[in-house]
């Protein structure tokens, strides 16, 4: 009966870890939503929701130190404890990137560089974390290492996204010190954005990696 009720214990952490992750993808589609119509309310939203999920994190903690001080746990359950203590890590901070998000939308002037397709890559990165997390829940490690293939694409992204950024501005033609300012505000904002959905998608290869390692004790994808 203890071994059942341990089981137990080991598949509704599953089922949390996978809640978790449906709750900070809702948020960084609210993020990208904000940014797109510059929408302060979501953006505010987005920010306050911040406390959920980090209490769902702490809970989560806690369930995983909980299981491996009083089951103590040896061989697949152990490395599975131990790898959603790792990706219950990067589902947090994605959900902290989601915020930054937030806080680009209430502080950004004017939308300044409609070459740079901000959604689309917040699609991929939404995507990535959803495909990452499925293969956490049903153990496809064959999604696992297509996941890290993807994310050479969106490194791409991101590193065109960035050029046309710097191109644009190096074109341009500015008249006042104040234009000029403003103008490098609203361009570390958009960089930052690039940089904080490129991370989104290196924290969605890190779930990958930790559940290659759950099922197949493979490391192959740990850096």
């Amino acid at each position: 009966m203890a071994r059942k009720s341990y089981q137990e214990q080991l598949e509704e952490l599953r089922e949390d870890v996978c809640y978790m992750s449906e709750v900070v993808m809702e948020r960084l589609r609210m993020g990208l939503d904000a940014l797109e119509q510059k929408d302060e309310d979501l953006a505010r939203e987005v920010i306050e929701g911040d406390g959920e999920v980090n209490r769902m994190y702490l809970d989560l903690e806690q369930d995983c130190i909980d299981l491996l001080a009083l089951q103590q746990p040896v061989a697949s359950d152990l490395r599975f404890i131990a790898s959603t203590f790792k990706i219950i890590t990067d589902l947090e901070r994605i959900g902290d990137l989601a915020v930054n998000l937030g806080e680009y939308t209430i502080d950004a002037e004017r939308d300044l560089f409609p070459d740079v397709d901000v959604q689309a890559m917040g699609e991929l990165t939404l995507e990535m974390v959803d495909d990452a997390t499925q293969a956490y829940d049903i153990e496809d490690t064959d999604a696992c290492r297509e996941l890290a293939v993807r994310d050479d694409d969106l490194d791409h992204f991101a590193e065109r996204a960035s050029e046309i950024v710097v191109r644009d501005l190096i074109e341009r033609e500015l008249e006042s010190p104040d234009e000029v300012e403003v103008l490098l505000q609203d361009v570390s904002r958009l960089l930052l954005t690039i940089r904080d959905l490129e991370r989104v998608g290196d924290h969605a290869v890190n779930i990958a990696a930790r559940t290659l390692y759950m099922v197949e004790n493979d490391d192959e994808l740990i850096y």
